[in-house]
């Protein structure tokens, strides 16, 4: 089986698009092996940015039931995934056009950034179908307070882009993701690509010392990075990296 997941590497930017609409972009072994390879892939190009998004209506239904009921022994590594994802050098974009379910949740909330249509859904459905939202819960509590996950956790209700926003869930709710999408993109190519990956660092590891910071950023100020910055700065053009 081929042709799940297309890689396309534009200007430093790497957009993966699931392509698999006759299941809902499901997270069968095979799209889940062919997402990995396209981050691995993003990741040799330098890929500066990634844009995770879709071919058709949904961005991605969760898990492929039909492919676990044949064969429930034989996991699928979407916790693999969802690392990957997180731990991703570059920043990634989740760019979501379309209805979301279950670990395709997960997997759009391991994005550094989400960006949805006004009219997307949501809906944690695994109780429903006598499971648990466990290995998406890593991702998503990343992200969100365990209140505002109570109800759609326990009850499976869908909920739509506003609440989402409100939960942390998403980062933005346009009619235009594509235009919000791009704009992001400027402003991250606009960084400095090492100071972009340690500022992500930063965002993903959580409370740290004020003496490690000093020392982090004494580095920083001394790197090459730096420097350039500093020195376009006082020269009033545009750093190296922007070039």
């Amino acid at each position: 089986m081929t042709g799940l997941v297309h890689l396309d590497f534009t200007g430093g930017v790497a957009t993966i698009t699931l392509d698999s609409p006759t299941n809902r972009n499901a997270l069968s072994a095979p799209l889940v092996a062919q997402l990995l390879g396209a981050l691995d892939d993003a990741e040799r190009s330098a890929a500066r940015a990634v844009v995770l998004t879709h071919a058709g209506p949904t961005f991605c239904s969760g898990m492929d039931l039909k492919a676990r009921l044949d064969q429930p022994d034989t996991p699928v590594p979407i916790g693999r995934l969802m690392e990957r994802v997180m731990q991703f050098p570059a920043p990634t974009v989740a760019a979501v056009h379309g209805s979301v379910r279950a670990g395709g949740v997960g997997l759009m909330a391991a994005c550094d950034l989400v960006v949805v249509g006004s009219s997307v859904t949501f809906a944690f459905t695994e109780v429903r179908l006598g499971l648990a939202p466990a290995v998406i819960s890593v991702p998503i509590l990343a992200r969100c307070p365990w209140s505002a996950l109570a109800a759609p956790f326990l009850t499976g209700e869908p909920f739509d882009a506003i609440a989402a926003r409100q939960m942390g869930l998403v980062t933005h709710v346009n009619d235009d993701v594509t235009m919000v999408v791009d704009d992001l993109l400027r402003g991250v190519l606009a960084g400095a690509p090492g100071a972009v990956a340690i500022t992500k660092r930063l965002l993903r590891g959580g409370v740290q010392t004020f003496d490690e910071m000093q020392r982090l950023s004494d580095e920083l100020f001394r790197s090459v990075e730096g420097m350039e910055g500093m020195r376009s700065f006082a020269e009033r053009r545009p750093p190296s990296w922007q070039q």
